[in-house]
C-alpha cells in the first residue's frame, strides 16, 4: 500500500443495514395499491369463475377453489401488513383495509392484531410461551406431566389434529369469540366483523344458493388456513431454530436465530408475500411484505442465515418438544424419550 492511499474502512454490517432502513420501511403507496389490485381483484374474479364453474366441470371448480384459496393467504399477508402499520403511511388507510380484507379471512382485526403484537414482544421466550405461538413444551416439562398431560399435547401436536381440526376450529369458532380479558375495542370489532360475516352470507346465498355458498367458501377457507397455519407453524418451528430464558433473551438474535428464513419457490413465495424473509420481518416489523426480499438481497448481514427449503420443512413436523440440554427441538422419540412416553 503506498503512503498516500487510504486503509480501507470495514463497514459494520448491523450499522450499514440500520442507516438504510428508512427505505425499506415506508411504504410505496404504488405498490401498496398494486398488491390489493393484484389480489382482491383476482381473488373477487375467482368467485365469479367458481360459481359459472359448477355448470361445467366439477375438477375445474375444484381448481378454481384450490387456486382462490392462494389469493386469500396472500389476502390474509396484506392483512398481516395493516396490522403493523406497514402497508400504508396513513394509520386510517392500513385500518380500513385491515378490516375490510380481515372480513374475507374469517379474523378480526383488533382482537387478532393484539396478540399478534404480544408473539412478536415474546418470541422465542421460554419463560413467556403462550401468546399467539404454537404450543410447546420443554422435554423436562413434558416427562413431568401426568398420563393425561402427555396425551393432550400428543393429541395438539399430531399434524392432523393441529392443521386439519385446528384451521376450522380458529377461523370458524375461535375468531367468533370474546372473551373477558378482551378490550371493549376488540369485542366491537369481533361483533362487527361476525355481523359482517353474516349479511355476506345472506346476500351471497340470495344470490347463488345457500349450499354452493356454503360449500365454496367453506372449502377456499378450510385450504388456506390450512397453507396459512403450516406457513405460520414453519416460521418458529424447524430445526435450526433457537430459544432462550428470559436473561438470555435479546430482540436482535432471536429475530435471526428464532424466526427461519423460507425459501420458497417463486411462485409459492409471490402467493405467500414473501413471509419466509420471517427472520427480517420479525427484526423490523414496519418493512411491507413488498420490501422484505430487496432488504435480504442488498444488506450482507442476513448472508449467514441459513435457509430452510420449503419442502425440506416437512421433516421438522416430527420435532415436537424443546430439549434445553441440547438446545434444539427434539421428537417424542429421541434418546431417553420413550421412558416418559
Amino acid at each position: 500500500m503506498k503512503p498516500h492511499e487510504d486503509k480501507a474502512i470495514e463497514v459494520n454490517p448491523w450499522e450499514d443495514f440500520s442507516k438504510n432502513i428508512n427505505k425499506y420501511q415506508s411504504p410505496s403507496l404504488r405498490k401498496s395499491i398494486w398488491q390489493i389490485t393484484d389480489t382482491f381483484i383476482p381473488y373477487i374474479g375467482l368467485w365469479i369463475a367458481i360459481v359459472f364453474s359448477l355448470s361445467v366441470s366439477l375438477w375445474l371448480t375444484a381448481f378454481l377453489i384450490f387456486l382462490a384459496s392462494g389469493f386469500l393467504v396472500r389476502l390474509f399477508i396484506i392483512f398481516h401488513d395493516c396490522g403493523h402499520g406497514s402497508f400504508f403511511k396513513s394509520k386510517t388507510a392500513n385500518e380500513t383495509v385491515g378490516k375490510l380484507f380481515g372480513i374475507l379471512a374469517f379474523t378480526p382485526y383488533y382482537k387478532w392484531h393484539n396478540q399478534h403484537m404480544r408473539h412478536h414482544a415474546n418470541v422465542g421466550n421460554l419463560d413467556k410461551r403462550g401468546e399467539g405461538d404454537v404450543w410447546t413444551l420443554t422435554k423436562r416439562e413434558y416427562q413431568a406431566s401426568s398420563r393425561w398431560g402427555k396425551l393432550k399435547y400428543r393429541v395438539y401436536r399430531n399434524p392432523l389434529v393441529m392443521f386439519g381440526i385446528g384451521s376450522v376450529y380458529i377461523f370458524l369458532i375461535q375468531n367468533r369469540l370474546t372473551s373477558k380479558t378482551m378490550t371493549q375495542k376488540e369485542k366491537i370489532n369481533i361483533y362487527f366483523t361476525n355481523a359482517a360475516l353474516l349479511l355476506l352470507c345472506i346476500v351471497m346465498s340470495t344470490a347463488i344458493g345457500f349450499v354452493n355458498f356454503l360449500v365454496i367458501q367453506l372449502l377456499i377457507l378450510y385450504i388456506s388456513a390450512i397453507g396459512g397455519l403450516y406457513l405460520f407453524y414453519m416460521q418458529h418451528q424447524f430445526e435450526d431454530v433457537t430459544w432462550f430464558r428470559t436473561d438470555n433473551w435479546n430482540y436482535r438474535t432471536v429475530a435471526l436465530k428464532g424466526s427461519s428464513f423460507v425459501k420458497f419457490p417463486k411462485l409459492l413465495q409471490w402467493f405467500s408475500g414473501n413471509i419466509g424473509f420471517h427472520h427480517i420481518h420479525h427484526l423490523n416489523s414496519r418493512i411491507p411484505n413488498y420490501n422484505l426480499s430487496r432488504c435480504y438481497r442488498e444488506n450482507r448481514v442476513f448472508r449467514d442465515i441459513k435457509p430452510v427449503t420449503f419442502f425440506k420443512s416437512f421433516r421438522a413436523l416430527r420435532l415436537r418438544l424443546w430439549d434445553e440440554q441440547l438446545q434444539r427441538l427434539v421428537s417424542f422419540r429421541s434418546r431417553n424419550m420413550i421412558n416418559f412416553s
